[in-house]
């Protein structure tokens, strides 16, 4: 590094030297000597403009989830760091390893009440797991790659790094030599006690069974699920996080379980199991249908998760098994293993939920028939995003993940709105060729269809599959169930969003049949172009989606979850 080397030289040597290709942001004016030094090395690495900041975080969170490396995401100072903070809550819920980078005003300015002046630590601090204010460019060596460490060590998920415009523009001294931003940086083992004591309860269990996480995907741990299942006879199951940590086509699959995409009869196996080991979850109220499944108190439960902090927290009694995911399933692998415990009999394959039988109503597709279409019709390579609301329970009950990985991203971290769209762009950049297929709606689609024109402008292979049905169908849903449906606030004007998306320059259609649906989505994955698809679909109070409470609550048999 030549000594004229700027702090932002530094910062964008460091990422390159630690294998970051891209960096999703927005441009403001306290970050212009950043964007120079990437301008020189725009060679080296990749600036992907969003359209807003909350999006950009959604590209890099969806970057960093599908190829298991540090997402990089950038804005400037006042409304950018606001608004990057919209996008931020749902990685750092969701465990997602996040390098996020803020410009500042100069460091003269502080106090004056200058123009995009915030306590921007304050600020990042409930969506973060590290925050530092670098105030000079020579500890930039030092900080970064310690920042880099800690968005990927432990339990992974955002940092901060707040660097002041003259930080940026000043002569720095030396280079930093962070880590490879990859993950997992280290696999530690759980105690070996605590992995007999579980062995042994799964020993004898006669119900045995496995929820498993997004854990696995972060940690690569399919192998050794898949391995752990076979040999000893154990169903599993999935969060929606999880989904597609073990093949849902096998035999011992029981499908995507909790409270946001399974029947009540679909959760009845894991609600029954005798011994449950949670691997890489959280395991709240909604990835175990309010704590019932599997059942507080009544099962043997055994936690691994890499935060010592997680394991058990949500069942008291759990024997926790704090250590990376990958690292304790071959523990107990070995352990069981050493028992002989007598592998049962594989049961049939858990068959694909079947289509509603009830109508939908003039003009509108069933959202089961939908998805498999969409399955039918896409490539087996296809990544798939959804936004929170409509498509969360039909693609967590009707979607087959068939082979290991992570190809299903939904934002159940806090489940907020406008991912879909954003996070498309971010799967499409992270495995460039790889077609990727997006479910949004209405609501969803106001908050993000901004970033059509980056699906444009970056000609990305996206296939965009927005379900109309005029409203918050979610909040409309719970009122209708638990609020003597008093509708406020949840109904829209329409919109044609097929004309919106013309508008962005998108090939773009309204379709009213399901064969339409499957040709279209054929032809756009074969040209490798983004297309726009509009589709109508009944609201969750007029057809009720596979949400157990929901079902529970209309045959008077519960009441309103509790989250």
């Amino acid at each position: 590094m030549s000594h004229h080397a700027t702090g932002a030289d530094v910062l964008v040597e460091g990422l390159i030297g630690a294998g970051v290709d891209v960096v999703f942001g927005v441009p403001g004016d306290t970050g212009i000597a950043f964007y120079e030094a990437l301008y020189q090395r725009r060679d080296r690495i990749r600036h992907v403009l969003a359209r807003d900041e909350r999006s950009a975080a959604a590209m890099a969170d969806a970057y960093a989830r599908v190829t298991n490396r540090l997402g990089v995401v950038e804005a400037s100072s006042g409304g950018g760091a606001t608004y990057l903070v919209g996008g931020l809550g749902e990685p750092f819920a969701a465990s997602v390893p996040l390098l996020v980078i803020t410009s500042d005003i100069h460091r003269q300015s502080r106090g004056t009440g200058a123009i995009t002046e915030i306590d921007q630590g304050a600020l990042f601090s409930a969506v973060t797991k590290y925050r530092r204010t670098v105030d000079s460019a020579a500890a930039l060596p030092r900080i970064l790659p310690e920042a880099i460490a800690a968005a990927l060590s432990g339990r992974p998920g955002p940092v901060s790094l707040v660097l002041p415009e003259d930080v940026l523009a000043e002569e720095a001294p030396g280079a930093a030599s962070p880590p490879r931003a990859e993950l997992p940086p280290a696999r530690p083992q759980a105690p070996p006690k605590l992995v007999t004591e579980a062995a042994e309860a799964f020993r004898h269990a006669r119900r045995p069974a496995i929820l498993a996480g997004s854990g696995v995907h972060l940690s690569a741990a399919w192998d050794e699920l898949r391995s752990l299942a076979e040999e000893n006879g154990i169903a599993v199951a999935t969060t929606i996080h999880g989904k597609g940590a073990f093949p849902e086509d096998h035999p011992l699959s029981l499908g995507t379980l909790g409270a946001n995409g399974a029947s009540i009869e679909d959760m009845r196996p894991l609600a029954e199991a005798d011994a449950v080991l949670l691997v890489g979850t959280r395991a709240n109220a909604t990835d175990t249908d309010g704590f019932t499944a599997p059942p507080r108190g009544s099962a043997f439960v055994a936690q691994i998760d890499i935060d010592p902090r997680r394991a058990g927290l949500n069942y008291p009694d759990a024997v926790a098994l704090p250590g990376d995911a990958k690292a304790v399933l071959r523990q107990l692998r070995t352990a069981l293993a050493s028992f002989g415990r007598r592998q049962m009999p594989l049961g049939p394959a858990r068959p694909s939920p079947a289509l509603a039988t009830s109508s939908p109503g003039a003009g509108h597709l069933h959202p089961a028939g939908i998805v498999t279409r969409l399955q039918a019709a896409a490539r087996p390579d296809t990544v798939v995003t959804a936004d929170a609301g409509t498509p969360t329970p039909w693609l967590s009950a009707v979607w087959q993940c068939r082979t290991a990985g992570r190809s299903l991203l939904i934002p159940r971290g806090h489940g907020a709105m406008g991912f879909a769209i954003p996070a498309a762009v971010g799967a499409a950049i992270a495995q460039p060729g790889r077609p990727v297929l997006c479910l949004t709606t209405d609501g969803s689609f106001a908050l993000s269809c901004g970033e059509l024109e980056t699906v444009q402008r970056l000609a990305l292979p996206i296939t965009i599959v927005h379900l109309s049905n005029r409203s918050f169908g979610w909040i409309k849903m719970l009122q209708h169930l638990y609020q003597d449906r008093h509708y406020l606030g949840v109904d829209f004007a329409p919109v044609q969003a097929d004309l919106v998306a013309r508008g962005f320059g998108l090939t773009s259609m309204h379709v009213e049949t399901l064969d339409e649906l499957s040709f279209a989505l054929q032809g756009a994955q074969a040209e490798g172009k983004p297309l726009f698809i509009d589709v109508a679909v009944p609201a969750e109070h007029e057809l009720v989606p596979p949400v157990a409470p929901w079902q529970r609550t209309l045959l008077g048999t519960g009441g309103r979850p509790v989250y």
